[in-house]
């Protein structure tokens, strides 16, 4: 299926971010989808498809259903997809698979969640969305940041890692949310504000670790026919891709490689480019360890040599690959991945202000879930 330049995002929505009492996964969703298709031009009754992500804190059966008559829509198509954090590209995919087959014309894809100020449901004896619980929480494994921390500290066995590069993480994804407006942490971080956090998991420390945020956000899916009319320049979608590992982590084989090593290389064939072409990249990261491995699965450099990689400014907003330019998950929002994608079209039309990376025509994102348990790639063109 030949989609380079068929399918376009031709509206962003979001909600505020941070601590957001009295709301829900619902109306927040409702929100963003509402500044999503506002941003577009699109009127609201040539939606025919609304596409959602499971809140991660309360999974709510037929959630796409309930957002579409709070939104006032009777679509065609809805889905609400459990891919955890690496939904969100995913249902882009289905998006354009359904208006391809001609299901439907326009679809919004969304999350939206309340996790810091809502209640979190149990199934199985663990919250939703946590990942162990049970016989795994007797030798203290409780939640994502000690999985996380297994791979970090796998990683630094086998290549080497210095906590001043997880610090170089951090410290720069904390200076690009300064320059945004709608991120939850702004306050500068120098790499001695990061070295004397407290431990969390060893090798992290509390900045290492994306917050928990409520929040949503959304795009809306067109084809590159319907978005010659509309008001703003579309973005199109040249790739996308999936890899799953999916096994829990004490049973996986390897540690240090990522579903990100199938989805990439999938996402950049289909795109028919190479890593030299990307001109910036939004990718996931919940811990700072992620984007190191996600960078060296991509191929921007080898396996091992992530930690030198993202040194010497090159992941800078004027460097030679700027890197979550807007704070990502550690200093924008800690929602599951779609900001990532706001951001990427915001910096694809020129509108990321003083953020601005240097026209850029080609943009790469990732999403994740679990721990490192799911992948999916997008790549964006202006």
């Amino acid at each position: 299926m030949d989609i380079n330049g068929k399918y376009c995002i031709v509206g962003v929505g979001h909600t505020a971010y941070g601590r957001l009492p009295g709301r829900t996964a619902v109306n927040l969703t409702v929100e963003a989808i509402r500044n999503a298709i506002d941003d577009s031009g699109i009127d609201k009754s040539e939606i025919d498809a609304v596409l959602t992500k499971y809140p991660t804190s309360n999974f709510q059966s037929l959630f796409s259903t309930r957002v579409s008559q709070a939104l006032g829509v009777y679509p065609k198509v809805t889905a609400t997809l459990d891919q955890a954090g690496a939904s969100n590209i995913g249902l882009i995919a289905y998006a354009i698979f359904c208006i391809e087959a001609g299901l439907c014309s326009a679809a919004v894809v969304s999350y939206g969640d309340n996790p810091l100020t809502g209640t979190r449901a149990v199934y199985g004896g663990r919250p939703a969305g946590a990942t162990y619980g049970g016989d795994e929480a007797v030798s203290g494994m409780t939640g994502a940041p000690c999985g996380y921390a297994l791979i970090a500290q796998r990683y630094r066995f086998e290549y080497g890692l210095k906590e001043e590069q997880l610090g170089t993480i951090a410290t720069t994804f904390r200076r690009h949310a300064s320059l945004n407006p709608n991120a939850q942490y702004r306050d500068p971080m120098s790499m001695e504000d990061y070295l004397n956090a407290r431990w969390v998991a060893e090798p992290f420390r509390l900045f290492d670790c994306c917050p928990v945020t409520d929040g949503a956000a959304a795009v809306v899916v067109t084809s590159a026919e319907r978005a010659r009319a509309l008001k703003k320049a579309p973005v199109y979608v040249m790739g996308f891709g999936q890899g799953h590992p999916s096994w829990d982590l004490p049973q996986r084989p390897v540690w240090t490689t990522t579903g990100a090593a199938i989805s990439g290389p999938a996402a950049l064939r289909m795109a028919g480019i190479g890593v030299s072409d990307v001109d910036f990249a939004e990718l996931y990261d919940c811990f700072t360890i992620v984007p190191i491995v996600t960078l060296e699965d991509y191929g921007f450099c080898k396996k091992g040599e992530g930690p030198e990689y993202i040194g010497g400014g090159r992941i800078d907003l004027a460097g030679e690959l700027p890197l979550n330019t807007s704070g990502g998950l550690l200093s924008e929002t800690g929602m599951p991945g779609m900001q990532l994608i706001v951001e990427a079209v915001r910096q694809l039309r020129g509108e990321a202000g003083p953020r601005q990376v240097r026209d850029p025509e080609i943009g790469i994102v990732s999403n994740q879930g679990g721990i490192m348990t799911t992948h999916a790639t997008l790549v964006l063109r202006r």
